[in-house]
């Protein structure tokens, strides 16, 4: 019986016993040192999703650090240098609106670069360190929930923000252009067909398409990222099936011999 299984079972798969490392080994043994190769594989390829998801935190957490800094600090520039007319009497909401768009923004951005800023030093250090075994010190799995807040928040909700506080910048600048006539006694305003109202009219008219297609890409670009996620799981769950199938093949052709 033994010297029958120094000899493969399927003539068509020679080359298991033509390595060098596999002179004198039964079929058992062989299957056993494949299935060890296997799982090795598997270990590398885990290993190697999980440095995937490491840097696509740190990635994400970079831009959202950019981006909200860029941001905020344009809000705060644009509350700060915006001059409102003295003698020209504003819309009561207008400046309500300006005024609770261009705080949400701020607070919009600062969280999320408060989330990048305490996260992204930790995750920094840990993809600095050239050691697979590192991965677990990451702390970008228990905190993924807040990478993705931040992204969020940075990069659809601040840009909406962001796109809301143009339009009612410029309301704020060009409403008063035209409508006063500057006098030592009197102030007339002309009524709502000056050159000011239109062209605060016409970056409104601008804006509200911009926004809708930002809105539209942002939808359409994470339905493809979770459709290409969902193919690339299905491909490899009919691998995992495949190598299944070959070991409860090894297994029975074993229980054969």
């Amino acid at each position: 019986m033994s010297s029958e299984l120094n000899v493969p079972v399927d003539p068509s798969t020679p080359a298991c016993c033509s390595e060098p490392g596999t002179k004198g080994m039964d079929y058992r043994d062989w299957v056993r040192r494949s299935y060890l190769e296997l799982v090795t594989s598997n270990h590398h390829s885990v290993q190697a999703l999980s440095w995937r998801k490491l840097y696509l935190s740190r990635a994400k957490l970079k831009a959202s650090s950019r981006t909200s800094a860029l941001l905020s600090g344009f809000a705060m520039v644009a509350m700060v240098e915006v001059q409102l007319e003295v003698q020209y009497k504003y819309p009561q909401m207008l400046l309500i609106a300006f005024s609770a768009c261009t705080t949400v923004l701020v607070a919009v951005h600062l969280f999320a670069l408060l989330i990048s800023t305490c996260i992204l030093p930790n995750v920094e250090a840990v993809s600095n360190i050239h050691n697979l075994n590192s991965i677990s010190e990451s702390p970008h799995e228990r905190m993924h929930p807040y990478i993705e807040l931040a992204w969020g928040f940075s990069t659809v909700l601040g840009i909406l923000l962001f796109l809301a506080e143009v339009v009612l910048l410029c309301w704020i600048k060009f409403l008063p252009v035209g409508s006063i006539l500057k006098n030592e006694t009197t102030n007339v305003e002309k009524p709502s067909s000056h050159a000011g109202w239109q062209s605060a009219l016409v970056s409104t008219i601008i804006m509200v398409p911009v926004g809708l297609i930002f809105v539209v890409f942002t939808i359409h670009f994470y339905r493809s990222l979770v459709r290409h996620k969902t193919e690339r799981h299905n491909r490899e769950i009919e691998e995992l099936h495949k190598l299944k199938v070959q070991l409860d093949g090894h297994d029975r052709s074993m229980q054969v011999v």
